[in-house]
């Protein structure tokens, strides 16, 4: 495998130090944005994370596979998590990759990494397990001279690649400059480990250790790390962020390859400025997709919401008198024991487990067994009206 022996010298700086002018104004969002993250999650019910956590995960896929050009709304992920997958064979591998993205961020959400997500065995593994359940024509790779490729999930890339104007490392630096920016990022303080999140992003697209989906696996890494920095808990989407702002995205990750231009930039072969604003733009667009997320879960606001879907639902006859009633108690009390629908509702024991079946067959509702308590769901069809503008409506639905 060819090295050129390129050094750590190559890769830095791998974060404005804290000398750096440009130090002070990135500290300030990086504290920024772990308080306010702080703040949704405590805002929110225990009971409605799990459910949101859920959603936010389709999401995140929708956004992150929208920036690579792979347009699957999160409705048809949803159904193919179902295996309700499209005739049509293209879109049919696309709800497979989502399929694939959704399963290694639940593994992540759930503690799946045990340990750090930049350190490059944890890449590896997350790459494996992505790649491992995408179609096989997405596997290949078609060279420039024609020559096609076939990936192979979970393995570092063996040889050389262009992406636009940036000729990233050498194949044999890969592992090297890999295990330095683990070991440099997890030095940070608290604040510079809120800011390394946003530059590891570039310069883990800037080695470009795979063959191919180096995007997802940086933003999947991304999101990772967030939940340690600022404890995101899953609630909401970097990528929906980078994704609404996408050609500002690409164009700050390319202005960020940059070399330094002189002694004044810094100190490494890369420009110090060009990585402090990209670190900029990843932090403001985290911070805007918190307070989105927060006003949108506001609890007497989306209660509203909910509620009156309920009533518009019951005039159209498409769910039972009193659906209205135990969606408003199951956002205020978090769950809903069965046995008090009865009561609560005025009908029989057969009537309200008509009026609870329709709720949880819709989705609106969620249920470990027959017997558990009720508990709110958040399905992406019922988001365009429960959570307005989370993500564009889907045509026809």
């Amino acid at each position: 495998m060819r090295d050129d022996q390129e050094t750590s010298f190559d890769i830095e700086p791998l974060i404005p130090e804290e000398a750096s002018r440009y130090r002070p104004a990135l500290n300030d969002l990086a504290l920024e944005l772990a308080t306010v993250s702080a703040e949704l999650s405590a805002a929110l019910p225990l009971a409605v994370r799990a459910p949101l956590a859920g959603l936010v995960r389709s999401m995140n896929c929708y956004y992150s596979n929208l920036i690579e050009g792979h347009d699957t709304h999160p409705i048809d992920i949803e159904r193919a998590m179902r295996r309700d997958f499209s005739a049509d064979p293209v879109q049919r591998d696309l709800q497979l990759e989502a399929i694939s993205h959704v399963a290694v961020q639940r593994w992540i959400d759930e503690g799946g990494l045990g340990g750090d997500p930049l350190a490059p065995e944890q890449l590896c593994e997350i790459h494996r397990r992505f790649c491992e359940g995408l179609p096989e024509a997405m596997l290949r790779q078609t060279g420039p001279d024609g020559t096609v490729e076939q990936m192979v999930p979970g393995q570092l890339r063996q040889g050389y690649v262009q992406v636009g104007q940036h000729i990233p490392p050498s194949p044999g630096a890969v592992p090297r400059l890999l295990a330095h920016m683990q070991r440099m990022y997890g030095m940070q303080g608290r604040l510079g480990r809120v800011l390394a999140v946003a530059c590891a992003h570039h310069r883990l697209v800037w080695v470009h250790p795979f063959t191919d989906m180096n995007g997802r696996v940086s933003r999947m890494v991304a999101h990772a790390m967030l939940r340690e920095t600022v404890k995101s808990e899953g609630l909401w989407s970097a990528s929906r962020g980078l994704a609404r702002n996408v050609g500002d995205y690409k164009a700050r990750l390319a202005a960020a390859d940059a070399r330094r231009p002189g002694g004044a930039d810094g100190r490494g072969a890369l420009s110090e400025a060009r990585l402090a604003e990209f670190a900029e733009f990843f932090l403001r667009c985290c911070i805007d997709q918190v307070a989105f997320m927060s006003g949108l879960m506001r609890p007497a606001d989306l209660r509203s919401r909910v509620v009156d879907w309920a009533q518009r639902q019951e005039a159209r006859g498409e769910v039972l008198k009193g659906s209205d009633r135990v969606m408003r108690a199951v956002l205020s009390e978090g769950e809903l024991e069965r046995g008090a629908l009865p009561e609560m509702l005025g009908v029989s024991d057969r009537q309200a487990r008509k009026v609870s079946a329709r709720l949880l067959e819709l989705e609106a509702l969620a249920s470990e067994g027959p017997k558990s308590p009720l508990r709110v769901h958040f399905p992406a069809a019922l988001a365009a009206d429960w959570m307005p503008n989370l993500f564009p409506e889907k045509p026809g639905s």
